[in-house]
């Protein structure tokens, strides 16, 4: 399979085995649009199963990030939409989440500059989030009168900042610089801005090198596990586990560790 996605930049290193995304609007802050939404959903199911890939960075270009939607692509055109229609966009939108989610390859966020509204909950969608000082974060959803739980951000947010930082970030719309979102564990490291990418690929590069098997074990639990108990995540766990022991993998880390060499995970 080629991704040749028309509305931003893809790239697939062979080598390393990790893919880029691009948003590739920098006049615009990489507002999304309508086609930017939807070729990120399928660009983001379409990598769930691409042959050598096994790791995934999305970033934009020039000075930001994402911004959100763009206000004349997207927001000026909903209001020509009736209920039906406007409910076929917001599940578009969620979806593009929910594809980011239940990509099997880890997903790595290199925030290069301004996090905003949709661009925002983009990057909570993913694993692991690398960010420039300035890539200052917020859900802007409340300040043009939506609800702050928007594409799966309450159900997101609550688990990576608790509920109470949550609850302001998503009610007041309000912006947080990329120290203080690194601080209450939104921002996994904040970088240089020279080093924001670079930063990431080596991430992604490193957990490319990884069992591929036992990451996509480890985010589905994490999926999963949010609406479980305990009894019945451990009873998750302990045969997710032991499918784990019977991959190829865990008999090579054996195999390493005994001769003495590099493992070399498959």
């Amino acid at each position: 399979m080629t991704l040749a996605p028309e509305s931003f930049l893809y790239e697939h290193d062979t080598e390393t085995s990790v893919a880029t995304i691009t948003l590739n609007r920098p006049d615009r802050l990489n507002a999304l649009t309508f086609q930017v939404y939807d070729e990120l959903r399928n660009t983001f199911r379409a990598l769930d199963r691409e042959p050598g890939v096994r790791s995934v960075v999305i970033t934009g270009a020039g000075r930001g990030f994402c911004s959100g939607g763009d206000v004349e692509d997207i927001i000026g055109k909903l209001f020509d939409r009736d209920f039906e229609g406007l409910v076929e966009f917001t599940r578009m939108t969620c979806d593009l989440i929910l594809a980011i989610r239940q990509c099997r390859r880890p997903v790595i966020a290199a925030l290069n500059g301004t996090v905003a509204g949709a661009g925002a909950v983009i990057a909570t969608a993913c694993d692991i989030r690398v960010a420039a000082e300035s890539a200052k974060i917020a859900y802007l959803f409340t300040k043009v009168g939506l609800s702050g739980a928007d594409m799966g951000a309450a159900w997101m947010l609550p688990r990576i900042v608790g509920l109470a930082k949550a609850s302001e970030l998503l009610m007041t719309g309000d912006f947080i610089d990329a120290a203080e979102a690194h601080r209450i564990g939104l921002y996994n490291q904040v970088v240089a801005q020279d080093d924001v990418l670079p930063t990431a690929r080596a991430l992604a590069e490193k957990l490319a090198r990884g069992p591929s098997y036992a990451l996509e074990v480890t985010k589905f639990a994490l999926n999963r596990e949010a609406t479980m108990d305990l009894a019945s995540a451990l009873d998750a766990e302990a045969e997710a586990q032991a499918a784990c022991m019977l991959n190829a993998n865990f008999r090579e880390s054996y195999d390493a560790f005994v001769e003495k060499r590099e493992t070399k995970f498959v």
